[in-house]
């Protein structure tokens, strides 16, 4: 009789292979072999030999091809962990003590957005924080009525924003797509993908938006348009990220404030404001 396998042994056969992952992010980047040794240095027959488990990369290998196929920074960690290092980056919550400066900035920039909107999410587009021109743009449209902490659940769930949203199609058309570029991008993200599934299988989802190449190709700039009754508010966004972030928290954190589309959204933000 066999004697009963570890909790370590079945780790060690459900863990990803670092090989296996490699491969992954080089298809997501649609590099092959050839192309990823010409930009590393390093010979293909080293790289195949890695991807098929012949040889174990350095910690200093990994690093130097993550930084080639552009992995952020939790599959970074998630690569070296594959290959029996320790991660290299932490992931700190926001409201941590050695991440202060930074949230003092974020909470200037949404300041300084009043009395227009703006908000913070994650990459999986979690509401982290908001603006109080948000909070009342969202009162004066939806009164008490409860909104989903998820910018996605907001715009495609029927019982929430979505039937508020006057151009719903292209916006959440172009979400989609955004969402589809993110899950190619993160082959190894679970989480993503099954976002991806959960907001596809809302109600009169169109079926082709299940591909990556979704409709026509992107306007310059999306606008949404929000419409209760006679009003009608059109916004446009800009995205601000930290540059260089060497946490996990703050390489995925996103700033979007809103700007008014036209006169009228800006003189209704600005009498809300005044109340």
């Amino acid at each position: 009789m066999a004697p009963p396998r570890s909790s370590a042994d079945l780790v060690a056969e459900t863990a990803p292979d670092i090989g296996d992952l490699l491969r992954e992010w080089r298809a997501a980047r649609r590099l092959s072999q050839l192309d990823l040794s010409l930009d590393t240095g390093v010979s293909t027959r080293h790289l195949s030999c890695i991807e098929t488990g012949k040889a174990r990369p350095s910690r200093q290998l990994i690093e130097q091809l993550a930084d080639a196929l552009d992995v952020p920074l939790r599959e970074r960690n998630g690569l070296l962990l594959a290959a029996g290092f320790a991660p290299g980056f932490r992931e700190t919550a926001l409201s941590a003590p050695e991440l202060s400066r930074m949230q003092q900035a974020i909470e200037l920039i949404l300041r300084h957005q009043d009395p227009f909107p703006a908000f913070v999410t994650n990459r999986y587009w979690d509401v982290l924080m908001t603006n109080a021109a948000l909070d009342r743009l969202f009162g004066a449209l939806r009164g008490d009525e409860a909104i989903q902490p998820n910018i996605l659940r907001q715009v495609f769930d029927p019982r929430d924003m979505r039937p508020l949203i006057g151009n719903w199609e292209e916006v959440a058309r172009d979400l989609i797509r955004h969402l589809h570029q993110e899950v190619a991008g993160a082959p190894s993200d679970g989480r993503l993908r099954a976002l991806l599934d959960e907001v596809l299988a809302y109600p009169d989802v169109p079926h082709d938006w299940r591909r990556r190449e979704v409709g026509a190709a992107p306007l310059p700039v999306m606008t949404t348009c929000f419409r209760k009754g006679d009003l009608r508010l059109r916004f446009f966004s800009t995205i601000t990220t930290f540059a260089a972030a060497q946490d996990v928290t703050l390489d995925e954190v996103r700033i979007e404030s809103m700007f008014p589309a036209d006169d009228e959204t800006a003189r209704f933000c600005r009498d809300l404001a005044a109340g």
